[in-house]
């Protein structure tokens, strides 16, 4: 945080007992995503209204993706959760919300692939968003994060990683967190050139997701690092909602975990050497250009690995804190702590107004 009088990013920053209900972030983390939730509801549960069943299964699909999108912003950053809206609405563990997230993503799937989208339909939306392969690369994140490893491998297999999809920002609506931050020297900015990783971890000097992710790589001071990745120009970004190389990497840790060290051994170097510019080369233009030359029959390494290479691939992707819970980094007040929160705490706004919201989650 560069301004010390930015109390809300202030308290983010430090965590632990200084991230309260009443912080106004958390609030309207919160808040945003169950409005977006609420938002989609109204379409979901009208689809009736749709006669045309080519329309009727569009509408269902682009819901589903930001209502899905919005459980899973909520499940990657608090223990619990309503997946209702009503007055006292009770609260799920946050992997059932995620389950619920798939479920809704899932009935969309077979709707749309049974369906041929008419141009008056897919005219009308905001360009951008590639339905069809949005909703496998939704199901593949979401059941990576509740441990269902095939689903999550068969899922990552279905997405084109030659398609983009994205929010698409301009001067009358700018990316936010561009506008806000990473263009504006007196907000935050990344704290290191490593991607956020401790020491051991730090990216190949030679990695050319470096220069995508910063604006300098020799800044001057050495603490006046800049981001840049998807976010800048603020009115001409284009932010996408996955990257291929979140599939791969998905491939990659499920792979591991099932067992097959090898075969994620083959997946960590497809990351490696993928090239941002080229034949072949990465949608989006994220690659490290480097060496695929990572080998290891242990599993924990590969982890670790696979890990590291999340860390740098995804760089201010929104996926980092859940990572860190899932790999076992060091939590809150341990030695060398990686994360200064498991779960935030639960917003006053909904305290206030809910009396089944839990006791806050522990540090």
């Amino acid at each position: 945080v560069l301004n010390p009088g930015n109390t809300a990013e202030v308290e983010v920053n430090q965590g632990k007992s200084a991230l309260i209900g009443s912080n106004s972030i958390v609030s309207n983390l919160w808040n945003t995503n169950y409005l977006v939730i609420n938002d989609a509801n109204k379409i979901l549960d009208n689809l009736a209204v749709a006669t045309e069943p080519n329309v009727r299964a569009g509408l269902q699909a682009y819901a589903s993706i930001f209502k899905a999108m919005a459980i899973g912003n909520l499940a990657t950053f608090f223990e619990k959760m309503p997946i209702t809206i009503e007055k006292n609405a009770p609260f799920v563990d946050r992997i059932d919300a995620l389950k619920e997230a798939i479920r809704i993503l899932e009935a969309a799937e077979t709707a749309i692939n049974a369906a041929t989208l008419p141009t008056s339909f897919t005219n009308r939306l905001v360009a951008g968003v590639d339905i069809k392969n949005t909703i496998p690369a939704l199901i593949a994140r979401y059941a990576l994060m509740i441990g269902d490893n095939d689903k999550a491998i068969a899922s990552a297999a279905k997405v084109d990683l030659t398609k983009k999809s994205f929010l698409k920002y301009d001067a009358v609506s700018p990316n936010p967190v561009g506008f806000v931050a990473i263009s504006n020297v007196n907000v935050f900015q990344p704290k290191n050139l490593r991607f956020g990783l401790p020491t051991a971890l730090a990216p190949d000097a030679a990695d050319k997701r470096l220069v995508l992710y910063y604006q300098n790589l020799n800044p001057t001071p050495a603490t006046d690092i800049r981001a840049k990745g998807f976010f800048i120009p603020a009115d001409q970004s284009t932010q996408p909602i996955y990257l291929g190389g979140e599939m791969v990497l998905i491939r990659a840790e499920a792979l591991a975990r099932k067992g097959d060290l090898a075969g994620a051994v083959v997946e960590i170097n497809k990351i490696l050497t993928k090239k941002p510019t080229g034949t072949g080369s990465d949608a989006w233009g994220v690659g490290a250009d480097l060496a695929g030359n990572f080998a290891s029959t242990n599993a924990a390494d590969i982890l670790t690995e696979i890990y590291r290479q999340r860390c740098i691939e995804l760089f201010m992707g929104g996926t980092r804190l859940e990572d860190s819970r899932r790999f076992n980094r060091p939590a809150p007040n341990a030695t060398d702590e990686e994360r200064t929160r498991t779960f935030y705490p639960y917003p006053f706004s909904e305290r206030d107004n809910n009396t089944n919201t839990p006791s806050d989650p522990t540090i």
